[in-house]
């Protein structure tokens, strides 16, 4: 599963300062426009959202990698166009730096979600999430949550792109980089990983118990408790398996990659009945905004596509 945050220490370093447009107050009276109607955009420190000043077609929560916020994720993935178009509202959110939920973290979200639908007036009968990398992990289990509490947020769809679903083996792909001793980031990626594994959960050869409790998937033991209420919403994993990048680049094996333990889960979750769950594996369409090749990036969506998912076309 190397590179499954994207190199989560060059991100923080690219993602971490939050635009400066993040502290201005919203302006109802600034709107831009497209050919079908007019788009707001609203400002707050913990998200961003555009929205029609009409009625909206369905509304998109997006979640960022380990280190990106709502600007960030409006600079790698472009979709608010083809939303617009669709007068589908966007909202980018503002929470990072996280693989799982602890404590009373799921449930503030959810509550800081639904807020946020009340006061906006967006509408919540067809809701979809999706998070690229770590903000996959947090889609789905939000995406459960809301589910299983049978709130008025709760999705219709959620996707992930490319996410390091199980952490059981995120930290066994962890301690395989720290043993091959190549320098670079990948390998103090790697160090950072054990060490934040090693002190919150432990070792999972040891003891696997707190990796299943706070993972959305455990191939060891096939546990997919973290979001079994999701078995009657759609679901679609996208990821690029591109196995010469990642030797190239990272020396990974296919069983180390994102990609693989995200085809197992999709294929556990056909197994179990899941009603729509959807595997999506793309070829060269990996690119960072900058124009670097990079198989991890939001730009393996199709975003035209997407529109259609959540507009059932």
């Amino acid at each position: 599963m190397k590179k499954f945050l994207g190199l989560l220490l060059l991100l923080a370093l690219t993602f971490s300062c939050r635009n400066e447009e993040n502290n201005k107050l919203p302006n109802s009276d600034t709107a831009e426009d497209s050919d079908t109607t007019e788009f707001q955009e609203i400002i707050k420190d913990e998200y961003v959202l555009n929205k029609s000043t009409k009625n909206s077609n369905g509304v998109l929560v997006l979640f960022g990698g380990y280190a990106e916020n709502a600007e960030g994720i409006k600079r790698e993935f472009t979709i608010l166009e083809n939303a617009k178009d669709n007068d589908i509202a966007v909202l980018y959110m503002n929470y990072n730096r996280k693989l799982w939920f602890e404590g009373n973290e799921l449930l503030e979200l959810s509550d800081q979600l639904e807020n946020i639908f009340k006061d906006n007036k967006l509408p919540t009968d067809n809701i979809y999430m999706g998070g690229f990398s770590s903000g996959g992990n947090m889609a789905l289990l939000v995406s459960n949550f809301l589910t299983q509490q049978n709130s008025n947020s709760a999705p219709k769809g959620v996707f992930i792109v490319d996410s390091p679903l199980d952490l059981s083996e995120l930290y066994a792909t962890a301690k395989k980089g720290v043993e091959r001793d190549v320098s670079g980031p990948a390998d103090e990626e790697s160090t950072w990983l054990i060490k934040m594994f090693s002190e919150k959960l432990g070792n999972p050869d040891k003891d696997i118990s707190k990796y299943e409790a706070y993972s959305v998937f455990t191939s060891r033991s096939n546990t997919i408790n973290n979001i079994k209420d999701l078995k009657n919403t759609k679901i679609r994993f996208y990821t690029e398996p591109d196995t010469i990048w990642w030797k190239e680049h990272a020396m990974s094996e296919y069983e180390e990659m994102n990609a693989y333990h995200i085809k197992k889960l999709s294929e556990s979750l056909n197994k179990l009945d899941f009603k729509d769950v959807v595997y999506i594996p793309t070829k060269n369409k990996g690119y960072r905004s900058d124009g670097e090749r990079h198989p991890h990036s939001w730009s393996i969506v199709d975003k035209n596509d997407l529109i259609n998912w959540m507009l059932n076309k």
